[in-house]
């Protein structure tokens, strides 16, 4: 299955125009920059403030849920799908620090159109401190 950077910002334009995780759009928002990797899967930086701070210090577990899901919901979008969660399944191995630097990656583990099996890790200074599994069903508007 293809994918590209062009259909992944032409999929967030179009069906995600406001997303809390990877719009500009959103004044609350993350506004995430994906990148499109060569295996298919994507990637973003971000480096959390004390505005998503859960205990001092430390990244929200929700946003963390967020980052993950926005990821797999991205990186179906560099294939030109759009998919709603379905399920998701978060592990919370470490804590999260705010204001040092994680990527979040995810990628298609199986797809069963129109269900597709996702996967999703959050790493910070090269350790994996939060990983997700979903499942991801078709949208059509």
């Amino acid at each position: 299955m293809h994918t590209s950077r062009t259909q992944l910002k032409a999929m967030q334009a179009s069906v995600h125009p406001f997303c809390p995780v990877c719009s500009g759009s959103n004044p609350y928002g993350l506004a995430l920059e994906f990148a499109v990797n060569d295996d298919g899967s994507v990637t973003a930086s971000f480096t959390g403030t004390s505005v998503v701070e859960g205990f001092q210090g430390l990244l929200h577990g929700g946003t963390i849920a967020s980052l993950l899901d926005g990821a797999m919901t991205n990186c179906l979008f560099a294939r030109g799908l759009a998919a709603v969660t379905a399920e998701l399944k978060v592990r919370y191995h470490k804590p999260v620090a705010i204001g040092c630097e994680m990527i979040v990656r995810a990628w298609m583990e199986k797809p069963y159109p129109p269900l597709y099996f996702m996967q999703a890790e959050l790493k910070q200074e090269g350790c994996v401190k939060a990983t997700a599994l979903a499942k991801f069903m078709e949208h059509h508007e």
